[in-house]
């Protein structure tokens, strides 16, 4: 299943049925899983390990140099997880520094043109629309939605079943459940059409739509605010992991829409 214009390394791993498309190149240190499928005109370089049962569309390059000043060449690393779906001439680079990561888990839509820069944590059940750009380091946890041509800035954290829409400038964390826009990104409210589509009940969505209004739309300050929610006494776990995410910020979290 190799075409005959392909250049494989004798060194790289291919995993059974696999399949190669036309003038791919695949380098010494790359592992390709079962049933995975690259198409024509493809880059697989560097230390990158690639799951089961994964399409890659014409022109991905997945396993470059990371665009980092620091990087001098030291042994970093591209782990793809399982039945992800990367489209046309995304880029996916390896992590920085010695032994660095840069990690994409399972099932994931990686749409074209779209960017994964080093050291970035992609979840699972993620859809990254069309040139949607991470840079360095971004966290994004499972189930996001992240429209098309959003840009987001280093070291940000990008919360679990949240949404991001098209065009968004996103310079903070983006808490989980949420559903975010603009330029800089600011968070609208909850995130509900997830929410119920993966299957949250209606009380921890009552629980979440409460927490919102403590924490972005009350006037408090984030500290009193989640001091606030923790008097509450409405911690189901979906709204105590959203207080310990916001606790844990580094970078801090998106403003509500309605601040100026």
């Amino acid at each position: 299943m190799i075409h005959p214009t392909a250049i494989v390394s004798k060194k790289a791993k291919l995993g059974n049925d696999v399949g190669i498309g036309a003038y791919t190149l695949v380098g010494d240190n790359v592992s390709i899983g079962d049933g995975t499928t690259i198409g024509a005109h493809c880059v697989i370089d560097g230390n990158t390990a690639i799951g089961k049962a994964c399409t890659f569309f014409t022109g991905v390059v997945a396993g470059s140099r990371p665009q980092d000043l620091k990087y001098k060449g030291e042994t970093s690393f591209l782990e793809i997880g399982d039945n992800n779906i990367i489209r046309e001439y995304s880029t996916l680079n390896l992590g920085t520094g010695e032994g660095g990561k840069t990690i994409v888990g399972s099932n994931n839509l990686i749409m074209a043109y779209s960017h994964v820069a080093h050291d970035c944590r992609v979840g699972s059940d993620c859809v990254i629309a069309n040139n949607g750009t991470l840079a360095g380091h971004v966290t994004i946890g499972d189930k996001v939605v992240v429209g098309g041509l959003v840009a987001i800035h280093q070291f940000v954290r990008i919360g679990m079943l949240s949404i991001i829409g098209g065009c968004s400038k996103v310079v903070q964390d983006i808490p989980p459940y949420s559903t975010c826009d603009g330029h800089p990104a600011r968070v609208y409210g909850l995130n509900l059409i997830g929410l119920r589509r993966h299957g949250i009940s209606k009380e921890s969505i009552h629980a979440l739509n409460h927490a919102f209004k403590t924490l972005f739309n009350s006037g408090l300050s984030p500290k009193h605010a989640l001091e606030a929610l923790e008097k509450d006494g409405r911690l189901c776990k979906e709204v105590a992991f959203l207080a310990e995410f916001m606790k844990s910020s580094e970078r801090g979290v998106a403003h509500s829409c309605r601040v100026s």
